[in-house]
């Protein structure tokens, strides 16, 4: 079993794709779940085996319209990773909702375990645009690869502040890798894949839809260490990532201004977030990238111990 099987997993509708993530690194993980078998028990694990039982006659079409995709990105300088490579993202096998797959331009880096996300508002202050703007600076001169969604507002002045001054920046994108959410920013994703990554969980041509900005928000919680929220709303994105990295064991950190003005800011705090003043405070937290490499594999050691 391959990439290719693993994507065509993916394919079957109504498949949960974190239990096919997770069943990939078990030992004949994905052997099994083609023969129907699984180690895990659970409700997703259930309903994913009776729908792969349905869709049985399904897969040799998914297998060669996966072979058929992969080769075009191929020869459009897009790549793949998947759980199955030594090169996914470290941090991002460490949380239980991971995607099974990744499409990007650029590059991924080993030293991008060093990694902190820097999210907010899209309609932010000046303030909030001076402060994202300083903090992706500060990480960048840190060397900390920095992480966010390529949105408009605090998303976008990170990723410029970081790319000028000659850092690291990925992109989680909350569309396919063909495709550029919002049109204005293409430019931007051009120069992000120069230097760093653009990244996409999604199909390379999948729009944009009210479901993926979530998932994306998941994924780029796991991608880094932590999460820098600048600015924003109880409505937000910003906070759901807050929510995810706390839920993911990863670092929450809430500006100042943010955790005085806002309300679930404060309540964030009491459930393990931190309040930060300055970046300072958020590289005392940071680990080393030894220590991620190590986690991770303690991570799969378990996987194949609890098979």
């Amino acid at each position: 079993m391959n990439a290719v099987d693993l994507l065509a997993l993916c394919r079957v509708p109504g498949i949960s794709w974190y239990f096919v993530a997770r069943e990939a690194q078990r030992p004949n993980g994905l052997n099994n779940l083609v023969g129907g078998r699984t180690s895990e028990k659970s409700v997703d694990a259930e309903q994913t085996l009776a729908i792969l039982k349905e869709a049985e006659d399904e897969l040799p079409a998914h297998r060669t319209w996966v072979r058929e995709t992969i080769e075009a990105c191929e020869a459009d300088g897009i790549k793949l990773v998947t759980v199955l490579d030594d090169g996914y993202p470290a941090n991002l096998r460490l949380i239980f909702n991971l995607p099974p797959f990744l499409f990007y331009r650029g590059e991924l880096h080993h030293d991008d375990a060093r990694a902190v996300a820097v999210v907010g508002t899209r309609k932010p202050s000046e303030e909030g645009l001076r402060r994202a703007r300083q903090i992706a600076t500060g990480l960048a001169a840190e060397q900390v690869t920095v992480v966010s969604g390529l949105a408009r507002g605090i998303d976008t002045a990170a990723h410029e502040a970081c790319l000028d001054a000659g850092g690291r920046t990925i992109a989680v994108i909350g569309t396919g890798i063909r495709r550029t959410y919002p049109p204005e920013n293409a430019d931007l994703a051009r120069r992000v894949a120069t230097t760093g990554a653009l990244v996409s969980q999604f199909w390379p041509d999948s729009p944009p839809r009210t479901d993926t900005f979530p998932r994306r928000n998941v994924t780029m919680s796991g991608i880094g260490q932590g999460t820098i929220v600048v600015e924003a709303s109880a409505t937000s994105g910003a906070k759901m990532q807050a929510r995810m990295a706390l839920e993911h064991g990863k670092q929450a950190f809430l500006l100042a201004s943010l955790a005085d003005g806002q309300e679930w800011a404060r309540r964030y705090l009491e459930r393990g977030a931190v309040r930060v003043d300055d970046l300072e405070a958020v590289m005392r937290r940071l680990r080393s990238v030894e220590a991620i490499d190590q986690q991770s594999q303690q991570r799969r050691q378990l996987t194949l111990a609890l098979t």
